[in-house]
């Protein structure tokens, strides 16, 4: 921020009509609009909604209370390069609102160095319930809060912080463990699930894991109660949670709206937060005065009734607290319906019928996680980006689109062997994707015509998406028709009546490999060349991959397949002819200019002939190297 006086006008506030609860609503909108101006400033910690504090004590006027990291004169500020804040602040419409300045200043609480104890809340547990130690695998440890459920497939998943599943060094698919690491160095023996969506933002520092290798209880530890309701909090409000560290704490709202700075360390940096601050309850004070302490991160509050009873309805999820030069004790906590909605899910396990079951390909499907590929920079800057994001999710599939050649780079897919269904293709039609633009997706003009001979061949196979409940399978077998998981194949190789090796590469798996779980991650797609044939104004793809991964007798293993296509392409299409070669995955990432897991390129040990000429295509799946 300039370092120049910010105006104001040294005369009383106004009183907004409708009382308090407008003059709160406009001051919620106020910070989410300016607030990030004056979290510029250094020496500014936050900036939220409080009642105004005189002679020390909180007194019943509304204010926008600043929090700064060192409360100076005004002939000091030029040396923290901050500025002096004004009595009072015009927040629109004519209505100035009173300041309070505060020194405070805020750090996330997560678990910094271990502690000499164990208590049963950092043990491990079956089964599991909220309110112990919890972690990914990259971090320390810190508070499993409550038990939730994905709305996309109804899940069961744990919730906590960002900075507690995924941390810097995280991503999706990580091993998280119970208890968190700090605590309990087994890895193997104390695995909970892995990390399947993290948000670190203006939302909150929040993430949810799967519950995969125990047991769960709802009720959350030592509270008796789980949440079955998200509330709001309000001034005054009473809340009490359950964390690793202090256990079972009450506090009070003291200001229930605030955006806050704050500073994650390398890498991350500084992120602004809306969220809302807790003090100590007076009528039931904490140990040693601390009503949370670092690995409390994760735990949430619930409000309680006037007599200090946990009731069942959630008021936030605990990330921070007060600087360690802070003398008064404060947490800070995200918005509960916030969070849910950023990470899609809910407290009660969805009707089947109403899952909405796009979660995506699931880096974390096999024992060792596997991402998603990268696209390299040469490409990065042609994928349709969805949210922000270039990876575009599906019920059991992902893919990452070419905006230019309107065919996807690739497509990853997961496949449960042990839980496929047998569904019709009866009714279903073949699409384009509503989300993304129609421009960017190849459809029907390509395919229709008598004489036509390209076929509409799905990149990830319908056989291999319809699987799980029967509402995912009905959902996956629908998805899999739309336009982006399609390329053009001619008839040849694309019939399945045809039995080639090409479309039979997952069968084959099952049918020649003891497949751990019989469970398996596919990735494939077209290769684009430049000189690729035009027709009705559409690059036809001349060649197509395919990479399998799975695990045998514990043993990570990576194949991959080229199938090579020569068309002359006239009015009339005609095929010369098609061969599959097993290959590197380093000739895919050659020729797609993508990069995979650094896994599966150790898992990867085919081993290729010096010269091309030796090169052999496979005739016949016994021909697979599956070794």
């Amino acid at each position: 921020m300039a370092a120049k006086k910010r105006a104001s006008a040294q005369r009383k506030p106004s009183t907004a009509a409708g009382g308090d609860d407008k003059l709160i609503s406009d001051l919620k909108q106020f910070i989410r609009t300016q607030g990030s101006g004056y979290l510029s400033d250094p020496n500014v910690s936050s900036i939220g909604i409080g009642y105004k504090e005189k002679n020390g004590a909180p007194s019943k006027e509304l204010a926008l209370q600043f929090t700064v990291d060192k409360k100076v004169r005004p002939e000091e500020m030029d040396g923290l390069e901050t500025v002096e804040i004004p009595a009072f602040i015009d927040i629109g419409g004519g209505v100035e609102v009173p300041t309070d300045v505060i020194p405070r200043s805020y750090k996330p609480h997560f678990l910094l160095v271990d502690e000499p104890e164990t208590p049963e809340r950092q043990k491990r547990v079956n089964p599991v319930r909220p309110g112990v130690s919890v972690g990914n695998v990259k971090v320390s440890a810190g508070t499993l809060g409550c038990i939730v459920f994905d709305r996309n497939d109804g899940a069961p998943c744990l919730l906590s912080n960002w900075h507690v599943l995924n941390g810097r060094k995280g991503e999706l698919g990580d091993k998280v463990v119970q208890p968190g690491k700090a605590d309990d160095s087994r890895i193997e023996q104390n695995r909970l699930g892995t990390l399947r969506r993290a948000h670190l933002g203006t939302v909150g520092d929040c993430a949810v894991s799967t519950i995969t290798d125990r047991d769960f209880a709802m009720d959350i530890l030592d509270l008796g109660v789980a949440p079955a309701m998200l509330g709001e909090p309000q001034i005054g409000d009473k809340v009490v949670k359950s964390g690793r560290t202090t256990g079972v704490t009450h506090g009070v709202v003291h200001r229930p709206f605030v955006k806050v700075s704050i500073n994650y360390g390398t890498d991350i940096g500084i992120r602004e937060i809306e969220c809302f601050e807790i003090g100590p309850d007076p009528k039931h004070p904490a140990d040693n005065d601390e009503i949370s302490l670092p690995g409390d991160s994760g735990s949430v509050w619930m409000f309680t009734t006037g007599t200090g009873k946990p009731r069942d309805v959630m008021a936030g999820l605990h990330f921070g607290g007060e600087g360690d030069a802070d003398p008064e004790d404060r947490a800070l906590a995200c918005f509960p319906q916030a969070v849910f909605d950023e990470l899609k899910i809910t407290l009660a396990q969805p009707d089947p019928e109403s899952m909405e079951a796009v979660s995506g390909y699931d880096p974390g499907f096999l024992a060792v996680p596997i991402a998603t590929p990268k696209l390299t920079p040469s490409i990065k800057d042609d994928a349709v980006q969805l949210n922000g994001s270039e990876v575009i999710p599906y019920t059991h599939f992902s893919l990452a689109l070419s905006a230019s050649r309107r065919f996807a780079f690739w497509v990853a897919w997961n496949i449960d062997g042990g839980t496929l269904k047998k569904l019709g293709r009866k009714g279903l039609d073949f699409v384009k994707d509503k989300r993304l633009p129609a421009g960017a997706q190849v459809s029907n003009e390509l395919y229709k015509g008598p004489k036509n001979r390209l076929d509409r061949g799905h990149i990830a196979r319908r056989a291999d998406l319809i699987w799980g409940t029967l509402p995912e399978a009905k959902k996956a077998n629908k998805d899999s028709f739309f336009y982006t998981n399609i390329t053009p194949q001619m008839d040849d190789f694309n019939q399945s009546a045809r039995n080639g090796i090409w479309g039979r590469l997952e069968d084959a798996v099952f049918e020649d490999v003891d497949v751990d779980d019989l469970k398996i991650n596919v990735f494939g797609g077209p290769i684009f060349h430049e000189d690729d044939r035009l027709f009705r104004g559409v690059r036809l793809p001349r060649e197509f991959w395919k990479v399998l991964v799975f695990s045998e007798g514990g043993t990570l293993k990576c194949k991959a397949f080229l199938l090579t296509q020569n068309i002359d392409v006239a009015e009339l299409l005609d095929l010369n002819e098609f061969r599959v070669f097993q290959v590197k995955l380093s000739e895919i990432q050659t020729r797609t200019h993508l990069r995979f897991p650094a896994a599966m390129t150790k898992a990867d040990t085919f081993v290729v002939p010096e010269t091309l000429e030796e090169r052999s295509p496979l005739e016949f799946q016994s021909d697979i190297d599956w070794s």
